[in-house]
This record gives C-alpha cells, structure tokens and sequence, in this order.
C-alpha cells in the first residue's frame, strides 16, 4: 500500500505494507513481531536496482519513535499491523 497520510490522521499497516514519510523522506514498511516484546519497521531509502533498506527494532512499549527525521506515535501494535500517527 502507497498512501498518503495528513496530520492528526492515523495510518495502519499490515505487515509489507508501506508508506511515504513524506516529499524528500524515506519510506517504511511494517515487518511484524519478531518477538512478543518488539516490534520491527523497515527503513527504505530508494527503489529499484540500487535501493537499500533495514529493519529497525523498537520495544513494544516505545510509542514515540523518529524515522529519518520525522517523528511518529504508535498508538497500536500486533504481530499483524500496527498503527501511526505523524506527531
């Protein structure tokens, strides 16, 4: 999923589901639980041939988190999906 999201709105993504911070950022991609006690998103600097991207863990209590400058508020997490809001 390529969406777009305006502020105070909350985004959910399944895991492999993806999302543009935003103009000039990188994209992020939910990639589950590897753990009941951490969740993981990846960090996707460019497409393509040349693209790269890593995972990114965080504890499942951790709610606010910054990605490539732009600040995020977990409101949910599963194994499945997890919930955002642009801060």
């Amino acid at each position: 999923m390529n969406t777009s999201l305006g502020i105070s709105k909350s985004l959910v993504l399944a895991v492999g589901e993806q999302f543009h911070l935003k103009v000039g950022k990188d994209h992020i991609i939910y990639a589950g639980m590897p753990s009941d006690d951490v969740y993981s998103i990846v960090q996707k600097k460019a497409n393509g041939y040349q693209g790269y991207a890593w995972n990114l863990f965080f504890p499942k209590k951790k709610q606010d988190i910054t990605i490539d400058g732009i600040k995020l508020y977990v409101e949910r997490v599963s194994p499945d999906e997890i919930q955002l809001r642009l801060a």
